[in-house]
């Protein structure tokens, strides 16, 4: 149902935008092209630039831009830096950004400079995860829904691997970041609520998928009894399921996002499933908001949930 009506609230905006676009010129709709879309200068800010979640968002992004003659840029980080973000930010505001689209690091961090962005103008959306500022959207998944979910399929993918009990690990990215510490607790509520294992304490590896490998390893060489492991976002999952292959399988693998390098790893059998969320949708109907808000129409829901689904071997 949730989908239905994130669908409809697209095509919606989308029709809106094709209102807002009407006598320009398709053959050159870019940032250059001379339309009254082309006031508007819109930044994509995202945590870091390493995830293919994040090129997918800005993919969404550019091509609702691109339709609308919106200038766009995308900016983020190499790695994920809450001071860099926090430049990235300020560094648009400074080049005159209209609206920003943030994907939020770190939700109190990063708030202060959300509020100097508003003070100055500039509208704020946001995307895959929020500030603790006030924002006119966010386009996310429902990321303790999906967590759960992920639980759940580790509990499917136990139980058919006739594993009764043990302890399982997760690989998460820091402890400041909303939407991987909701997916951690969807996924230790659908554990804790089966009973039948032990969850271990989470290392946090910033999503790097080299540290996250490490990490898992360590978990493997260190539980005797360990029968699975969760990655919450693109670069854990990868270290989870590199550990796993590593260790010549054995242990059940759930992660989160998708990619090239998380799809061969559930080809091989190293990952047994992951979450795969909508990033392309949150970039597109980020941008639909953005031209909407910023041509002072209804921008619709203040949260939408973009969606999960459940990525397994192909």
């Amino acid at each position: 149902m949730k989908m239905k009506k994130m669908m409809a609230v697209m095509i919606s905006l989308i029709m809106a935008i094709a209102l807002f676009a009407t006598g320009c010129d398709k053959k050159d709709s870019t940032s250059t092209s001379a339309n009254a879309g082309n006031k508007f200068k819109v930044y994509l800010i995202t945590m870091d630039k390493m995830d293919q979640h994040w090129v997918s968002v800005d993919k969404g992004a550019a091509d609702m831009a691109t339709a609308a003659g919106i200038t766009y840029k995308w900016d983020a980080p190499d790695k994920k830096d809450n001071a860099k973000q926090i430049e990235c930010v300020n560094n648009a505001v400074a080049d005159g950004a209209n609206l920003i689209l943030l994907a939020a690091n770190d939700p109190t961090a990063i708030s202060t400079a959300v509020a100097d962005a508003k003070s100055k103008g500039v509208k704020i959306i946001y995307v895959d995860s929020p500030a603790n500022e006030e924002a006119i959207a966010t386009l996310s998944t429902d990321n303790y829904g999906a967590g759960k979910t992920a639980g759940e399929t580790m509990i499917k993918e136990l139980d058919a691997a006739g594993k009764a009990s043990g302890s399982i690990g997760i690989i998460g990215v820091n402890t400041a970041t909303n939407s991987t510490m909701n997916r951690e607790a969807g996924f230790r509520a659908a554990i804790e609520a089966d009973g039948r294992f032990t969850l271990l304490t989470t290392e946090y590896k910033d999503g790097d998928a080299a540290a996250s490998q490490e990490s898992a390893a360590g978990f493997i060489t260190g539980n005797a009894d360990l029968v699975g492991l969760f990655g919450t976002n693109e670069g854990s999952t990868v270290g989870v399921g590199n550990a796993i292959k590593a260790n010549n399988g054995g242990i059940i693998g759930v992660g989160f996002d998708k990619s090239d390098a998380i799809q061969d790893l559930l080809n091989d059998g190293s990952l047994k499933a992951a979450m795969a969320q909508n990033p392309y949708t949150m970039g597109y109907l980020g941008m639909a908001q953005a031209i909407a808000a910023l041509n002072g129409k209804s921008t619709g829901p203040a949260t939408i949930d973009t969606g999960v689904a459940v990525l397994v071997k192909k």
